[in-house]
């Protein structure tokens, strides 16, 4: 079991414009990134990793993605759905790895990826 296993691991922005966003938090605090196609961006601050991505709506209000980690994604959607949350999302592919989506019992949508 790794020691990440079913932490916070990763953030994620549904952003209008990845260049612009990109500009914005380079000139701001020096972030760096990693480019993955014209839909998603990873980002760096120097200590925490998160991605850009134009996939889903934008939310001017904040409320960016926390995405945790699980080394068995099958037995996190289990316990997910055991506890009561509900899945938005049923395990899918991407570049990288699998993940799902789901909103706990106040309605907050987390995610959960592994990458295997």
């Amino acid at each position: 079991m790794s020691d990440r296993n079913r932490k916070i691991d990763y953030i994620e922005f549904n952003v209008s414009n990845i260049e612009k966003t990109k500009a914005f938090y380079s000139a701001a605090f020096g972030w760096t990134f990693k480019d993955y196609g014209p839909q998603y961006c990873e980002f760096s601050d120097g200590r925490l990793t998160g991605g850009f991505t134009t996939t889903g709506p934008v939310n001017s209000k904040g409320g960016a993605l926390v995405i945790l980690f699980a080394d068995d994604i099958s037995a996190a959607q289990t316990s997910v759905e055991n506890a009561g949350g509900k899945i938005t999302a049923r395990i899918f592919e991407f570049p990288g790895g699998r993940r799902f989506h789901f909103t706990d019992l106040d309605g907050y949508e987390l995610a959960v990826w592994s990458d295997n």
